[in-house]
């Protein structure tokens, strides 16, 4: 053992590998006491290891890693009890980069350890914030000696025998002048609570105030206590087995995650160990229309230390719709543990979540179709986000994906097919789905349809329009079209053969005193159509491929100057108001009069605006004269 203070240099390729530590090797400067409590955290692990198979006999004691801040010192030290390092050691860990003792007992230990450091650099982080560090440091082993390593940031440090008699290691750093938000209360706990809020050791930053109560009734009366502020869940449910889980389990743990969230629809826990480790619990929560305000809130682990919550190179784009938790050993890092690196294992672990989520959501479907579909609403954007960018889980979800209709029943699509096929068939054998997204705006258009026995679905969701895009492309011989388009108003049923009650003579004059009196329909067409005499005496439809091309673009924050809001006129030649009053009319009344039908037209289609708005209540109002 040296008597002496040593003075040396730290083995390193280059002498600039502390600006490389502090500049770039890590991009965000506060992970620096992620990487030390997780080295605090591995030295107690190993302890616990080398206790239980016999190797380490003295008494464990107290384990929790201590983060103790003194502003006025202007020091912040993670302590622990671990196994501590010997004069050897520290001159072998401390003073060769990237040369990690984890790594060496993971060799030994492969089996029984739960090591989180990989690459021997977390500690150097410590130089992001701080202008000195020390390490006081005592091995459990009784031939070591307490010894204290110094280092200003640069390859040069010094190591002595120093006075500490507990097993263990303290890093001291001193922060340095730009740093000092570091000494801030509550920035540290904000750290503690983002990284190491699962750690499988207890870690401990001072003391909180506990309230509690005493008596009853007026005599009851607050009663304040300090007690150890542990800011860590070292057994988090996700690291149990499912059957030791209850459902308030589930939901406890969740809260956990996302305190004051509304509680979620159903979970799946995964826990795999072959071809590769992962363990976590993804939940499912009420998903609305605005999708990306949920998004991101899967937590990535690996061994319990926290690393982002972004997993979009870990699970397909649909899932990041879940919330929760994966933890793996196996998922690649870059070696300041940021972000995730390209590799196969990855590629498994995506196509094994995806597998598992359709499993989970098509045995819910069976076992209990009342209650999945009670909660359709909900996993609804979910489902067809998934069916739209995965091929398969289009696959699994064709058969649990489903279709409400406006009396609230729902339907697989193959169900729906069969339920409909009969009158909605069109001349191309392609199976017409009329559906509305604005059940109040189209009012009349649905009374119509279901007036001929057509049934209508509901379709308001954001991706939903991609959503039947993408059935149409399937080759499951469907189309969809919007209850008020031009190609609803074509379906007719094969026993339907209404004639006109207007000789040929009469419509071609209806016709063109519509095409005279409307003007320029920005390309829209004008037609008579021998419709009941209950619907509408004109009628307003789009042209469906336009209005969902529109819509689409809408969608996608593109410029809609140049495409026109085109629509056409339905005219049905059997309404009263056309076949007895408007053919007996006379001169400029009767053009007026097929002005106002249109206008009456656009009112129901919300279309009616300004000036045309205010021409149509002035001429309503003389009608009433």
């Amino acid at each position: 053992m040296a008597t002496t203070k040593q003075k040396g240099n730290i083995s390193v390729q280059t002498e600039n590998i502390f600006p490389i530590i502090k500049k770039f090797l890590y991009s965000d400067h506060e992970i620096f006491l992620r990487e030390l409590i997780s080295n605090a955290t591995d030295a107690t692990s190993k302890l616990k290891t080398l206790s239980s198979k016999g190797e380490f006999d003295g008494d464990l004691g107290e384990l929790t890693i201590d983060i103790i801040l003194d502003k006025e010192a202007k020091t912040l030290t993670v302590r622990d009890r671990g196994i501590g390092m010997t004069e050897a050691e520290v001159k072998k860990y401390l003073n060769q980069v990237a040369f990690s003792s984890a790594e060496d007992f993971v060799k030994k230990y492969k089996d029984d350890a739960n090591i989180i450091g990989h690459f021997g650099l977390g500690f150097y982080s410590a130089f992001m914030v701080a202008d000195h560090v020390e390490v006081n440091t005592r091995s459990y082993k009784k031939s070591g000696k307490a010894q204290k390593w110094q280092c200003d940031g640069n390859p040069s440090f010094t190591l002595e025998p120093t006075k500490k008699s507990t097993r263990g290691t303290d890093v001291v750093l001193h922060i340095s002048k730009d740093s000092e938000e570091f000494l801030e209360e509550a920035r540290i706990q904000t750290l503690l609570d983002k990284y190491c809020k699962f750690l499988p050791i207890e870690i401990r930053f001072g003391t909180k105030t506990e309230t509690t109560y005493e008596g009853e009734g007026e005599e009851r009366k607050p009663v304040e206590t300090q007690v150890d502020n542990i800011i860590n869940n070292p057994n988090p449910a996700w690291k149990k087995k499912a059957n030791k889980l209850k459902e308030e389990d589930y939901k406890a743990f969740y809260n956990e995650l996302y305190p004051y969230s509304t509680p979620p629809l159903f979970w799946i826990h995964l826990d795999i160990d072959f071809p590769f480790n992962l363990t976590g619990i993804l939940y499912f929560p009420k998903v609305t229309n605005a999708v990306e305000v949920q998004k991101n809130k899967i937590q990535l682990y690996s061994n319990q230390v926290y690393v982002t919550d972004d997993v979009s190179n870990i699970v397909p784009e649909f899932l990041t719709l879940l919330h929760g938790v994966i933890d793996s050993p196996d998922i690649p890092l870059n070696v300041s543990r940021s972000y995730l690196q390209s590799d196969a294992n990855v590629k498994k672990i995506t196509s094994y979540i995806t597998k598992k989520v359709a499993e989970k959501l098509a045995k819910l479907f069976k076992k209990d179709r009342e209650a999945y579909e009670s909660k359709w609403q909900e996993i609804g954007v979910f489902v067809k986000y998934g069916m739209i960018s995965e091929e398969k889980f289009h696959d699994k979800g064709i058969k649990f994906g489903l279709l409400k209709n406006l009396d609230g029943d729902h339907f697989t699509i193959e169900e729906y097919k069969e339920k409909v096929k009969a009158l909605q068939t069109d001349k191309h054998d392609k199976i017409v789905l009329l559906y509305t997204n604005n059940k109040d705006q189209h009012h009349s258009y649905i009374a119509s349809a279901k007036a001929k026995s057509y049934d209508v679905l509901e379709f308001d969701n954001v991706i939903d329009n991609h959503f039947m895009q993408h059935l149409e492309s399937k080759g499951l011989d469907v189309t969809f079209v919007r209850v008020d388009s031009d190609t609803a108003n074509n379906l007719v049923q094969k026993d339907e053969s209404n004639e006109s009650v207007l000789s040929e003579k009469d419509q071609e004059k209806v016709k063109n005193l519509f095409t005279d009196s409307l003007g320029d329909l920005k390309g829209g067409t004008i037609e008579l159509k021998a419709l009941s005499p209950e619907d509408h005496p004109v009628q307003i439809t789009k042209p469906e491929f336009m209005r969902r091309m529109k819509e689409m673009q809408q969608m996608q924050g593109m410029n809609m100057g140049q495409m026109p809001d085109m629509h056409n006129v339905v005219i049905n030649s059997n309404h009263p108001l056309i076949a007895e009053k408007l053919v007996r009319m006379k001169g400029e009344k009767k053009s007026a009069f097929a002005k106002y039908l249109h206008q009456l037209a656009l009112l129901n289609q919300n279309m009616l605006k300004g000036e045309e708005l205010a021409e149509f209540v002035k001429k309503s109002i003389d009608f009433m004269k």
